[in-house]
């Protein structure tokens, strides 16, 4: 059986592709499945931002086949664990959680490098080329402990 991973931002162009591409390197897609989605309805079916892709480029991951979709209540049965890259999209996700069993599969990224700490994911999304680096190497340290974890 497959472990399940996804990663929710609130646009999902810009931190979730990354963290999605970024995971997904670093495991054996035979033991682990990873995806993405967003809090919002903004970018459905859009490619990661470009900056996104640039960044991956540069650190050899392709993440152009990735497409925006939305995250729903029906994601809690289909993931073991959800990953959150700041605190609205964690109350976001958490407000369609059904039940206790839903909620604890959800987390902040950044709590694998900083436990209970609560540290966010930056949007890059209104910044310039510098921030997707550093939210690059954010996810990068994070998806190191969670496949190790995994």
């Amino acid at each position: 059986m497959k472990t399940r991973v996804l990663m929710v931002c609130l646009g999902n162009i810009c931190r979730s592709p990354l963290a999605e591409g970024i995971l997904k390197s670093k495991v054996d897609p035979q033991k682990v499945f990873v995806d993405s989605a967003a809090t919002s309805d903004y970018h459905i079916g859009h490619s990661p931002d470009e900056r996104s892709v640039a960044i991956a480029k540069k650190n050899e991951l392709d993440i152009t086949s990735q497409q925006g979709r939305q995250f729903s209540a029906g994601d809690f049965d289909d993931f073991d664990k959800i990953y959150v890259m700041d605190m609205s999209n964690y109350k976001d996700v958490i407000s369609l959680a059904r039940n206790e069993e839903d909620k604890k599969k959800v987390a902040l990224i950044l709590n694998e490098i900083f436990p209970g700490e609560n540290v966010e994911v930056p949007d890059p999304y209104h910044g310039g080329n510098d921030g997707f680096s550093r939210v690059y190497e954010m996810l990068n340290d994070a998806c190191e402990v969670i496949a190790k974890k995994i």
